[in-house]
This record gives C-alpha cells, sequence and structure tokens, in this order.
C-alpha cells in the first residue's frame, strides 16, 4: 500500500498539438521546468515538467495506438488539472500575462480558498487556488 510520505504515483499526461510550443508556455505561464524531453524536432515523444515536488507528463499528437485511445486534444470534456499554490493572485497574474484565456476569475471559495481558472493555448482546463489537501492529513 502506499504511503503519503513516498513520491508522487499520480501523474496527469496531456498530448498537445504543438508539444515543444507548449512546453515554453507551460513554462512562462504557470512557472513549471522541464525535467526531460525525448524526440525529434518539434516532434514530443515524452516530456516531463515540474512544479515543485509534482509533475505533468506531456507529448506530441500522433496517430498510434495510445494516440487512438486518448483521443484528441481540446474538446471532449471532463479533462482538467487543479494546481495549488501559495498566492493565487500572483499565479493569475502571471497567466494572464502569458495569454491564458481566463474562464471563471478569482473567487474566494466558502471552504477557504482562492482560486481561478483558465485555458491553455489548445483547450485544456487549469485550475489554480489554495486549497492544499495533502494526502497524509485527515480531511
Amino acid at each position: 500500500m502506499p504511503t503519503a510520505n513516498e513520491a508522487p504515483r499520480l501523474y496527469p499526461a496531456l498530448r498537445y498539438r504543438n508539444a515543444a510550443k507548449m512546453i515554453d508556455w507551460l513554462s512562462e505561464a504557470f512557472g513549471f521546468e522541464l525535467r526531460a524531453r525525448y524526440g525529434e524536432g518539434d516532434t514530443i515523444h515524452h516530456a516531463e515538467l515540474t512544479f515543485g515536488s509534482s509533475m505533468i507528463m506531456l507529448g506530441s499528437a500522433r496517430d498510434d495506438d495510445y494516440g487512438k485511445m486518448v483521443g484528441d486534444p481540446g474538446g471532449g470534456g471532463g479533462k482538467s488539472i487543479y494546481i495549488a499554490v501559495d498566492d493565487a493572485d500572483a499565479a493569475y497574474a502571471k497567466a494572464k500575462t502569458a495569454g491564458a484565456r481566463i474562464i471563471q476569475e478569482l473567487v474566494d471559495r466558502d471552504y477557504g480558498s482562492r482560486e481561478f481558472i483558465c485555458l491553455d493555448p489548445e483547450g485544456n482546463v487549469w485550475s489554480f487556488g489554495t486549497y492544499w489537501p495533502k494526502a497524509g492529513e485527515k480531511a
């Protein structure tokens, strides 16, 4: 059984039409740092971007077996990533300056979180807020 003190086991994985460009954009807009990048030219087979102790994986949309399973980028609904931040206002300003499309302005939630929701250039939904559940703590 996994423990709360081990390295993360969940890694959201995204496919992008222009993954090479999105690596730079996600770094500028949201503060991700590139950990690994594999591919040829603008085709990204696999990349890892870190955010503190968390990580996402991404790659170029391709018409291969995995690409057929996950489907095309954008549309389709049901896809969203939440990022816990110390300062939602600073994250909002950075995302907006980089051109993120804000679809929900900053709001203070009744459960104590300050948050906003935006879209990246390829239509994925990103939520940022000060609510930060910790796996090792009681809800």
